[in-house]
C-alpha cells in the first residue's frame, strides 16, 4: 500500500490532502465547539495532527542546518569565487526584497486598506512579542554552543540565526585547520546523510500533515473574518501574486531561464510551504528541488537555501509589513511622509535578518511599526486573518529562496542548465538509492 502511494507524485498527494483538509475543516466548523467552548473532537484532532507534523520537521531542521552549512562551507574551497557567490546571493536577496516592498507600498497607496476596511477598533491590542533592531545584534552572538534560547514560559527553542553563525564559524575553522580536521569533516558528512534520511521519513507524512494543518485553519478561522478586512487581504494576495507570477518570471527571463521550468521544479516546495506556513519546516524540500530540479550545485545550494530560509522573506518581511504599516497608519489617521516610505523599504530589505531568530510576520511587523513610530496596538487589528495570509506569504518566501540561488548560479556559470531545462522533474520524495542503501546524491560532495 505504501509503495503504491509513493508512486503518486508528491505534488498530487499534497493537493489531494489539501482538498480533504478543507472538507474536514468545514465539517469540524459545522460541528461547532462543545458545551464549555472547547474545540470539538474533530477540530482537536486536526490541530494535533498538523502541529505534530510541523514539530517533527522543526526538531530535525537544526541538525540539518548545522551539518549542511559546515559541509557546504568546506565544499566551497573547491570554488575559486566563493566570496563572490556569497556576495551575489546577499545582493539578490536585497534586490528582490526591494522590488517586493515597492509593490507592497504601491498597492497600499492604491487600495487605501485602512480607510476601506470595516474592522472594529476594539480589536486593537498590543502584541505579546515585538521585534527590534537589538534582536539582530543579540541574535548574532550565540548564547551557547547549541544556539538554544528560552521563552518566558520556560520553553527551549533554537535560534536559527545563531545556529548559522556557529555553523559558518565551524566550517571556516575546519577549512583553516586542513588535514587534521578531515576526520571531523567525515563525521559531519555522515551526520548530514543520516539527518537527511530521517527528514525524508518525516516528509513522507506531508499529506497527513496537510490534512491537519488546512483542516484546522478552516475549522478555527473560517473565511468569515475576511469580510471586514477584505480590501487588506485582497491587496496582500495581489502583491504576493505579482511577485510570484510577474516579478520572478521577469527576473528568470532576463537571465535566459524558463519561468515554467522554474515553477515545475520548485512547485513541491512552494506547495508544502503554503500548507505548512513554515519556511524552516519546508527547508529540506526547498533544498532538494533547488539542487535536483533547478540544477544548482549542492556546494552552493546547501549554503544559500538555509541562509535564505532565515533571511529571504519577500512575503513576510517585504510585502506584508509594507501593506500592514500603511493600513495601521490610515486606520489611526497618521499621514506618512516620503521619509516614512523610505524607512519601510529600508526595514524590509535589512530587517528580516533582525528577526531571523524569532520567526513570524508579527515580529517583523512590530519592527516596522516601531521604526515608523506607529501604534503597536494596530497589530491586533490584523491578527484575525493572519493565518490565512500566512499561507500565501510563506509560499512566496520559499519561492524566493529557490529563485535567488538559481539566478546567482546562472550568472556565475555554475548552473546545470541541462538539468534545469529537463522536461522531467524529480519528485522530492523519490528514493534514489544505490546497492549500499545510501542515497546516491549524498555519497560524494558536488564540486563546481
Amino acid at each position: 500500500m505504501l509503495a503504491r502511494l509513493r508512486r503518486v507524485p508528491f505534488a498530487a498527494q499534497v493537493l489531494l490532502a489539501l482538498v480533504l483538509g478543507v472538507g474536514l475543516g468545514l465539517v469540524a466548523r459545522d460541528l461547532g465547539p462543545v458545551a464549555d467552548g472547547t474545540p470539538n473532537w474533530l477540530t482537536s484532532t486536526l490541530q494535533t495532527v498538523g502541529s505534530t507534523f510541523v514539530m517533527l520537521l522543526k526538531v530535525l531542521v537544526p541538525p540539518l542546518i548545522v551539518t549542511a552549512v559546515i559541509v557546504s562551507i568546506t565544499n566551497l574551497k573547491q570554488v575559486s569565487n566563493a566570496a563572490r557567490l556569497a556576495g551575489q546571493t546577499i545582493l539578490w536577496f536585497a534586490i528582490t526584497a526591494l522590488i517586493a516592498v515597492s509593490i507592497g507600498i504601491g498597492l497600499g497607496l492604491l487600495t487605501q486598506p485602512g480607510r476601506n476596511s470595516s474592522v472594529d477598533a476594539a480589536a486593537q491590542q498590543a502584541p505579546a512579542t515585538t521585534g527590534s533592531w537589538w534582536d539582530f545584534l543579540t541574535g548574532l552572538v550565540p548564547h551557547n554552543i547549541l544556539g538554544l534560547q528560552s521563552s518566558a514560559a520556560g520553553d527551549l527553542s533554537f535560534n536559527v540565526l545563531q545556529l548559522i553563525v556557529l555553523s559558518v564559524a565551524i566550517g571556516v575553522a575546519t577549512l583553516k585547520v586542513g588535514e587534521p580536521a578531515e576526520p571531523f569533516l567525515g563525521l559531519v558528512r555522515s551526520a548530514l546523510a543520516i539527518v537527511q534520511k530521517v527528514l525524508w521519513w518525516v516528509i513522507l507524512l506531508a499529506p497527513i500533515g496537510t490534512v491537519g494543518l488546512i483542516g484546522n485553519a478552516v475549522a478555527t478561522y473560517g473565511w468569515e473574518s475576511l469580510g471586514s478586512l477584505g480590501v487588506f487581504a485582497g491587496a496582500v494576495y495581489a502583491g504576493l501574486a505579482l511577485v510570484l507570477f510577474v516579478v520572478y518570471p521577469v527576473l528568470l527571463r532576463a537571465h535566459g531561464l524558463s519561468p515554467l521550468r522554474f515553477f515545475a521544479g520548485a512547485w513541491p516546495a512552494i506547495q508544502l510551504a503554503f500548507v505548512s506556513r513554515s519556511s524552516i519546516g519546508t527547508l529540506p524540500v526547498t533544498e532538494r528541488v533547488t539542487e535536483q530540479n533547478l540544477g544548482v550545485p549542492r556546494s552552493f545550494a546547501s549554503f544559500a537555501v538555509p541562509l535564505g530560509a532565515t533571511t529571504k522573506m519577500d512575503g513576510c518581511a517585504a510585502i506584508y509589513p509594507a501593506l500592514a504599516a500603511i493600513f495601521v497608519a490610515q486606520f489611526f489617521h497618521v499621514d506618512l511622509s516620503i521619509t516614512d516610505y523610505l524607512l519601510i523599504a529600508l526595514v524590509s530589505v535589512i530587517g528580516s535578518a533582525a528577526t531571523a531568530g524569532v520567526t513570524g510576520a508579527v515580529v517583523m511587523l512590530t519592527l516596522t511599526l516601531s521604526t515608523l513610530g506607529l501604534p503597536l496596538a494596530g497589530v491586533g487589528l490584523l491578527l484575525a486573518i493572519d493565518p490565512i495570509l500566512d499561507m500565501g506569504r510563506t509560499a512566496v518566501n520559499v519561492a524566493g529562496q529557490a529563485l535567488v540561488p538559481t539566478i546567482v548560479a546562472k550568472r556565475e556559470g555554475i548552473l546545470d542548465v541541462e538539468r534545469y531545462r529537463s522536461t522531467s522533474t524529480i519528485d522530492p520524495l523519490a528514493r534514489v538509492e544505490g546497492n549500499d542503501g545510501v542515497d546516491a546524491d549524498l555519497r560524494e560532495p558536488v564540486t563546481v
